[in-house]
């Protein structure tokens, strides 16, 4: 495995971002991206992308983060992959209209439920999981018949830029773009009206985006980290000797993957007042 290295972003130009949006938006309204075999190709397309370069996308990860390939493929390529094969599988039953149990009066009308395609939507990625968190989103817009523009994170330059190169060459540009910078960019995209936005990361960024996505009323999706807990239930079994010892490598193997930095890693552990001693040994034994 070559060392990691870091790798300067490439920008794309403000200038273009108002003219990408518009396209999409045409692209939108002209009906492109909604029928389902349309879907399921470009998610089958999405898939070959990964599956074709799986090795650079590796490399990316570790050159940006200095992730293990194993790790990589498990949580990153392997789930995008797998997502966009299974998503691609079920489209075409997802975009059934369902039938609607009424009462009689509105029976003859024979009510089903429509899904029906937002517009164009702005997907912003982060540094922790950079191709999950773009490609998964990713893959719920296309298959649920909109157009996307996606923003890597600054932070995974290596990964960005081969996402930049790659996913014109697989992808349909008059449906799907990528967009690559830093905080101006990132700010010069939501002064644009989008009909979803879908960003994970941190709180505070989060709130400047509903700020600015709410003078549209554009609707977000804030997939955002938090203060989660590890709870041991204290009815343990009396047969069952190595409970805690079991819990401590469980709850210490989620909060080392990636270093840390997952979103639902564990901060702090509820338990047991008489069993504190008995959990904090377990966690110096592990």
């Amino acid at each position: 495995m070559p060392s990691a290295h870091i790798h300067q972003i490439q920008s794309t130009p403000i200038t273009y971002y108002a003219g990408y949006r518009q396209a999409l938006r045409d692209s939108f309204r002209k009906g492109i991206p909604r029928p389902v075999e349309y879907r399921q190709r470009q998610l089958a397309q999405l898939a070959y992308m990964l599956q074709d370069n799986h090795a650079r996308f590796t490399d990316a990860l570790y050159q940006d983060l200095g992730k293990p390939a194993l790790e990589v493929y498990l949580a990153e390529i392997g789930a995008a992959l797998n997502g966009a094969l299974k998503a691609a599988r079920e489209v075409a039953d997802w975009a059934t209209p369902q039938d609607v149990q009424t009462d009689d009066m509105w029976k003859p009308f024979g009510p089903k439920i429509y899904k029906a395609a937002k517009g164009v939507v702005l997907i912003i990625g982060p540094s922790n999981y950079p191709c999950i968190l773009t490609l998964q989103p990713l893959t719920g817009a296309i298959a649920s018949g909109c157009c996307a523009v996606v923003k890597p994170s600054e932070l995974t330059p290596t990964y960005a830029n081969l996402l930049a190169e790659l996913l014109p060459q697989y992808l349909d540009s008059s449906c799907y773009r990528i967009v690559n910078g830093s905080i101006p960019e990132t700010t010069a995209l939501l002064e644009l009206k989008w009909d979803h936005i879908f960003y994970t990361g941190s709180a505070v960024v989060a709130k400047v985006i509903a700020t600015a996505a709410a003078k549209h009323l554009t609707p977000c999706s804030l997939e955002l980290g938090g203060k989660c807990a590890a709870v041991i239930d204290p009815n343990v079994p009396a047969d069952d000797e190595d409970y805690v010892l079991r819990a401590a490598k469980r709850i210490l193997w989620g909060k080392t993957q990636h270093a840390g930095q997952v979103c639902v890693s564990a901060d702090y552990v509820l338990v047991k007042e008489s069993m504190v001693d008995e959990i904090v040994e377990a966690f110096r034994t592990v």
